[in-house]
């Protein structure tokens, strides 16, 4: 974990409640896709926890959803705002533990993190196919950056006005050969990746509430197979033989 400040160079409205914002700052401390930092906000007590999207030396790219007040007002801020940032934290993709064959999975903004995935994957001459799913067309983003890169890209939308009408779900189960997925989403896309019989492993990125973000305050403990688990700490990243889900009483 490194303290430092960052400068938020710009911000653009990608679709609806989603904004890619780039920042300038030291970034030593970013050293796997799937990491996220957290920032401290003008006027606000608790700092907000954001998933890294991609980073080189000197920049930051993060895609922001606005959740609550404090995310409308980070995606709002004017250009040259300094933000005290705590970065590198959590755990990354493991891409020397992802088989050659393996479908990055995102859903809405889960989408963020599985882009510095499949640039560096790509990067390292991984063929790289990604399932991303949506509400609709309109809350689509970052299809063509994907597809940029160089990785296949199939889109969900669950009115059908974008690719397969339904679930990210539903378009893994149509792929001939989708045993490994990296996957990022809300918790409810992430059980119902889990729970598809073909899929034998896993690495799963976890959303939750957070206070600290880096393991002080335990209060975004998880039970693991392993016990309990800080999804900022010991996470975000579970592997999938390691995933516990809650069921409700």
């Amino acid at each position: 974990m490194k303290k430092s400040v960052f400068t938020l160079e710009r911000a653009r409205r990608l679709a609806g409640d989603v904004w890619e914002l780039v920042l300038a700052g030291d970034t030593s401390a970013v050293t796997a896709p799937g990491q996220f930092v957290n920032l401290e906000l003008p006027g606000k007590f608790l700092r907000r926890p954001i998933s890294v999207c991609d980073w080189a030396e000197g920049r930051l790219t993060l895609l922001v959803k606005e959740a609550g007040e404090g995310t409308k007002e980070l995606v709002r801020l004017p250009a040259g705002t300094a933000l005290g940032t705590l970065s590198g934290l959590g755990n990354g993709f493991d891409i020397a533990a992802v088989p050659e064959v393996a479908v990055l999975v995102g859903g809405g903004i889960g989408a963020a993190p599985l882009y510095g995935l499949a640039k560096r994957m790509l990067a390292a001459g991984r063929s790289v196919q990604v399932v991303l799913g949506f509400r609709s067309k309109e809350d689509a983003f970052y299809l063509e950056e994907f597809a940029a890169l160089g990785a296949e890209v199939l889109a969900a939308s669950e009115d059908g006005s974008l690719g397969t009408r339904g679930f990210v779900t539903d378009v893994l189960n149509e792929l001939p050969d989708c045993r490994f997925v990296c996957a990022c989403g809300p918790t409810a896309m992430l059980k119902a990746v889990h729970a598809l019989p073909q899929i034998t492993g896993g690495q799963f990125s976890f959303e939750a509430r957070m206070a600290c973000g880096f393991g002080a305050c335990v209060g975004c403990t998880i039970q693991t197979k392993k016990g309990l688990r800080r999804v900022c700490k010991d996470g975000p990243i579970f592997h999938k033989e390691d995933i516990v889900w809650q069921t409700s009483p």
